[in-house]
């Protein structure tokens, strides 16, 4: 009997070694996936701030390009008002002129196709 007790009790000992390793295994495996999540995320974090990074890069580069352009844009505009300007500023008083005499100096004249009535 006593081999027969002994037999059982090595039997649940064994079973108990047995639970207890899948018990620490199961552990490891929770504490594996978590430290895996982790390692994840972080990875997807460091992904995201390399490609936002060049993103912004891309982003400054043809926004800056643009900003070139309206800066040319702007230049061009203001070279153009300022020769409009000028120009009106130089021909203000000869096209006053001009306008004056043709209102006050009229020569009546008969016109070309004119026929008298006979």
């Amino acid at each position: 009997m006593t081999s027969q007790s002994q037999g059982i009790q090595q039997l649940l000992q064994a079973e108990k070694r047995a639970k207890d390793k899948l018990e620490e295994a199961k552990k490891r495996k929770g504490k594996r996936l978590k430290q895996a999540k982790e390692e994840a995320t972080a990875e997807i974090d460091h992904y995201r701030l390399q490609r936002e990074k060049e993103f912004r890069t891309k982003e400054t580069n043809v926004m800056g390009s643009q900003g070139n352009l309206s800066a040319k844009i702007e230049e061009q505009t203001t070279e153009a008002i300022r020769n409009l300007t000028s120009s009106y500023h130089r021909n203000t008083e000869s096209m006053m002129k001009k306008l004056l005499s043709t209102i006050c100096d009229i020569s009546p004249e008969i016109h070309p196709n004119f026929r008298p009535a006979v």
